[in-house]
This record gives structure tokens, sequence and C-alpha cells, in this order.
């Protein structure tokens, strides 16, 4: 056996402030992912965030230069710089070193903040290469330089401005030996969050410019959540007026938008000072309950519940509806550092009570309004007990493994699903094809015989019975819904193979809704992908070449230049094209292939995405999708 190592008090390491940041990102800003990278910028915005919420700044510039240095500039208050009477150096010096300082704790400088509980600034100077800060304030520009989190000198002065202009420039590169992989900023994942802080931040103005794509966009909302709720809604058609909540309780500022629309899914969102909270939270459970609540009083009260009905269930009442809960807190508890769950208990108490007594006068106020989502909601309960019925008898058919497996799916042998992958594939040529060119030991095919159905516009009841549907999600073993289970499933990677023409797209796209919409978790954890085929097949001088788009051919050909030898150019118009041999080649072997993964970078974009091109409004859709046949834009794939 070999000696334990030695474990005594020298074993003891002490992180020091910033070190510990560098050693452990995931504890400060959720890791060194994407993800992780983009929350840098996010923390630096919110502090602006936070000046707009005590009623000091109006605008808020942000800008990515072409080195992917990104500055943040605001005309609030500035962090003060006069001295700190404990720590006796600069106050801007502690905000940017220092972890848990700020103004945000003592009640003094803010009533409620966005701000990483004072982490925020901090942690993100400890995250960059070089950081540099400009404070405009009692007529002065003062400025400080740092270098991964330690200041390279003093505070100075190296400027004179207006005695009435005031506000922070802060200026970082992210330290690509932390953030590393040739990670960078993507233009649309921070489109998304500043549209969403200039929703629920009214008449602020943020401006976000790239510099590295010459791309740009201002926000500014005078409507706040309501115009959230329209936007959200654009696509859709909605029921009713959008019904608006604005109250104070026990100093908490409380604000909700609902409106119902024809649509299957909800889209509800939460925040919490602005901070979109993903995971939800006590206001989030605060608002659903109250709506609930109010809906199956209202209708019993009228006669539109019989007796014998029983009431509808929070699942009935939340199909179709679109809302946002947005809340102030002085105190705001969350569940961990990166802030996806209000964790609150007081909340809860107080959004119910607030929502409920809005939506129970807007119920009485308009009859009409309340009927038609009603008779939603009873739609909806019939329909949901259709579907436990049918997904009943989809979970009772699995307990036999044989029952359960489709007739057309061409099994791999190996049984452990970490090891397995199942190839969907469009129609039965290619099918065919792939179930010749496979390595069947590892690699499973399911053929679908022409376009699933659209589950953007269907019900649970009605998807399950359509056979392509079932076939899916018996080859998955996973169920679907609510009674979705990871532990039954049979294939660690999903890959969905269609051929690279709009029709191929299209069948992508209704598996891609389908997947997002029912077995969401599968994706979250990483088992979506998308198979690239090749449009090209070059031969030339007895050398072939595959290529994967219009650009790298044109590329190739270039490179081939006229030097009198004959060059074979073969578009594929689709997977059936190629023989299984090449099929493997350029698409199923390991050591070749490019996979997609899939993931929901961000759920009320994907979300407004599927219902544009999912729904009822057939322009856009033809539109989005001819032009990003291959992109599928709003998923980071």
């Amino acid at each position: 056996m070999a000696q334990p190592l030695n474990y005594d008090a020298a074993s003891i390491q002490v992180l020091e402030g910033l070190e510990a940041v560098r050693r452990r990102p995931g504890m400060y800003v959720g890791g060194t992912d994407l993800k992780a990278l983009h929350h840098l910028v996010y923390e630096v915005v919110d502090n602006s965030i936070d000046e707009a919420l005590a009623g000091a700044c109006d605008h808020i510039e942000i800008t990515i230069h072409p080195d992917s240095s990104v500055t943040v500039q605001d005309n609030g208050r500035g962090i003060p710089v006069d001295i700190h009477p404990e720590k006796k150096i600069s106050a801007l010096t502690v905000v940017m070193t220092t972890l848990h300082a700020g103004g945000k704790f003592g009640g003094g400088g803010y009533k409620v903040s966005g701000g990483l509980h004072g982490v925020g600034v901090s942690a993100v100077n400890a995250l960059s290469e070089w950081c540099e800060v400009e404070v405009r304030r009692a007529g002065k520009v003062h400025f400080q330089r740092f270098e991964r989190g330690y200041p390279v000198e003093a505070v100075k002065v190296i400027g004179k401005v207006k005695e009435n202009e005031t506000g922070t420039k802060t200026t970082f590169k992210f330290d690509p030996d932390i953030f590393k992989d040739n990670l960078d900023y993507r233009f649309d994942t921070l489109v998304q969050r500043f549209r969403e802080m200039a929703f629920v931040t009214r008449g602020v103005t943020i401006h976000f410019s790239d510099e590295r794509t010459n791309r740009e966009m201002t926000f500014y909302f005078e409507g706040g959540i309501t115009s959230f709720v329209r936007y959200l809604n654009r696509n859709r058609q909605t029921l009713h007026p959008v019904m608006y909540v604005e109250k104070q309780v026990e100093g908490i500022g409380i604000e909700a938008a609902v409106q119902y629309t024809d649509a299957f899914t909800e889209s509800v969102y939460s925040f919490a000072n602005t901070i979109n909270t993903v995971d939800g939270g006590t206001h989030m459970t605060g608002l659903r309950s109250a709506l609930t609540r109010v809906i199956n009083d209202y209708a019993r009260k009228n006669g539109l519940l019989k007796d014998s009905d029983p009431n509808f269930t929070g699942d009935d009442t939340r199909e179709g509806l679109t809302a946002i809960v947005s809340i102030k807190h002085p105190d705001p508890q969350f569940e961990s550092q990166t802030k996806v769950k209000l964790m609150n208990p007081e909340v809860q108490t107080y959004v119910t009570q607030v929502v409920g007594e809005a939506f129970s006068t807007f119920l009485e106020e308009n009859p009409q309004a309340a009927k038609a989502i009603i008779a939603k909601c009873l739609t909806s309960s019939r329909a949901r007990d259709a579907a436990r019925k049918a997904r009943d008898l989809v979970i009772r058919k699995s307990a036999l493994e044989s029952l359960t497996l489709p007739g057309k799916l061409a099994d791999c042998s190996e049984r452990d699903p970490r090891k397995t992958e199942l190839y969907i594939v469009e129609g039965d040529s290619a099918g065919g094809s792939a179930k010749q060119g496979r390595d069947r030991h590892f690699q499973a095919i399911l053929p679908l015989r022409g376009k699933i159905l659209n589950t953007e516009r269907a019900r649970l009841d009605k998807i399950l019975s359509n056979n392509e549907v079932k076939a899916l999600i018996s080859a998955l073993g996973t169920g679907i819904g609510d009674s979705l289970d990871l532990d039954g499933l049979r294939y660690g990677r999903i890959i969905i193979m269609t051929d690279a023409d709009v029709d191929g797209s299209h069948i992508r796209t209704l598996l891609l809704t389908f997947f997002f919409r029912y077995m969401p978790k599968l994706i979250e954890d990483g088992h979506l992908f998308i198979a690239q085929p090749p449009l090209y097949r070059i031969e030339h001088k007895k050398q072939v070449r595959y290529l994967y788009s219009d650009e790298e051919k044109e590329r190739y050909l270039k490179e081939l230049g006229k030097d009198g030898d004959r060059v074979v150019v073969q578009r594929y118009k689709g997977l059936g094209e190629m023989n299984p041999a090449q099929l493997w080649e350029t698409t199923m072997n390991p050591e070749n292939r490019t996979l997609l993964q899939v993931t929901i970078e961000d759920a009320a974009e994907a979300d407004r995405t599927f219902d544009m091109l999912m729904g009822d409004a057939v322009d856009p859709r033809r539109k989005f999708i001819q032009t990003h046949a291959r992109k599928v834009r709003n998923l980071d794939i």
C-alpha cells in the first residue's frame, strides 16, 4: 500500500484575495468556458445597471475592441476615489482588488443591486490580463491600471471635466491563460442579455458596438417588461392585452406582466435586480401559484368549472402563458454565485399577493379575456388527460424492451450508453447507406420517413400518436415531457443527419423543436449533435477531397488553378447519393467527421426563434430557413 501523503498544518494552503479567484474561477464566475467568459462582461455592466437602479445613470456604452478587450462606460456617480478609512488606500483600488468590497452592503450607496455581492468587478479584474479604470468625479478624471488583478500604479489624475460630468469607464482584456481554447465573445449572446437588461430597467439607453465585425445595437424601452412580453409574443396570436402590475411591499419592488396566447407552451421569465434568474425561484413560484389560484377561483365563481370537474393544475394554467416577473430586493439571496435561482422566502408571499390581486381585478374587468383564458385551460386540461393516457401506454410498453424498439431501428451490439450513438437519418435511401456504412458495434440507425409532426403546433396527446415520434421515443428509452428520465437513455450521442438542402434543414428544425420542447434535458446534458455531411466531392489527379461549403470549394478550386488537368466536381444533393463507404468516411467515422454539439444558449431567444420557425406565421419562417439552412443561428452548435 502506498504511503499516505503528509497532512498537517503545513498542508493547509491559504489563498489570499484575488489569487483564490484565479485558482478557482468556477466559484466566482461559474467556470472557464464560453458562458463564464460572457459572465465577465455581465458583471461589469451589472455595476452600471446598479447605478441606473439608484437613479444615477441613464446611458451605458459597451464596446468590444478588435483585440477582444471590452469597454463598459456609464454616466453614473463614478466609483469613489478618496482614501478608504480602514484600508488607507483609494476606494477605487479597494473595489477593484478586494473581494466582498463595494457600496452594496451597508445600504447607504444602493437600495437595490444586481452586482455580485461585491465580488463582481474584483473577480473580473483578477481574471483579466489587464484592466484599466477611468473615473469622472468632482471635475477630475482619475485613472488606474491593473495586471492580473494587481495595481501597476496608484490612482492618478489624468484630466479635468465639468463638475457635473460623472461616470465610470472600465476596459479589460480577459486572461487567455485562464480562458483557453481560443474562446471569444459572441455578439448575439451579449445582445440578448443587454436587450433583457434594457427591458427590465426602464428608461436606460444601452448602446453596444462590436468593432471586430462593425455590428451595433441600441436598446431603450419606455414600456419596460410590458414591451418585453409584446416582443416575445410578436409572432403569436394573443388572447387579450398585457396585464401589468407594479407595487412596493415591505421595501421590495414587484413588477409583473402577463399575457395568454394560442401557443401550447409557456414562456415565463423571472428577474431579480435585473438579473435573469434562469432557474426561477421564489418570485417565479409566487407568480405561477397566483395565476392558478385566481383562474380556479374565477372559473368556479362564474360556473365555468362544474362541481364535478377537478381544479385546473399549474400545467393547465401555464399553457400559452407569456409572463415576466421582475423584483427589486435590497438583500437578494441567490442559490449560487452565478445567480440562477432566487431563494428569499418572503418574496413568494408578496408576489402571490400582488399578482393575485391584480390578475383577479383584470379578469373581473375583462370578462371576454377571462372566458378565453379559461377555455384555453379547459382544452389544455382535457388534452393533458389524453396525453397522460397515451404516455402511460408508451411507458407500459417500455417494460418489455422488445416491444418498444421500432422495427426500422438498426440497433448496435454495444449496450453501454456512454459508448453508443444513434443516427436519426432522413429517408429510407440514406438510411440504407447509413446502415451499410456504419460501425455496427456502437452505431445505431433510425430512418424517419418524410417530415415528422410539427411539435410546436400540436399538443402532447397528438404528438404521441404520431408514428415517427413514437419510434424516436421508443428508440431513446427515456420517456417524454414530465416523465423524461435520462437513466433510461440507450445512446450517449443522438446525431441528427439530414440532407444539406432546404428540406433537410426543415426536418432538422422539426427535430430540434421536438427535443427543445419535450426533451430539453437531453440538450442541456450534451447528448444532441448535428452531423456535417460534405456538399462536394472533388477529384483531381486521382486525389479525392470532400468539401463542406461553397466557400471551401471556391478556395480549393482556386488553389488547384488551371493546370490543364481535369477536375471532377460532384455536388451531393442528398445523403442517399453517397455510397456507404463515402458516408462512413466523411460523416460517420469518428476519426474524420465533424459533429456540431447543440446547446441551449439562451432559452428566451431559442423560445422566440422556435415560435417564429414553427408557429403559424409562414413568411418569417421561410425566409429564416433559406437564409440559415446550415447555421441554425440561435442555437450554440
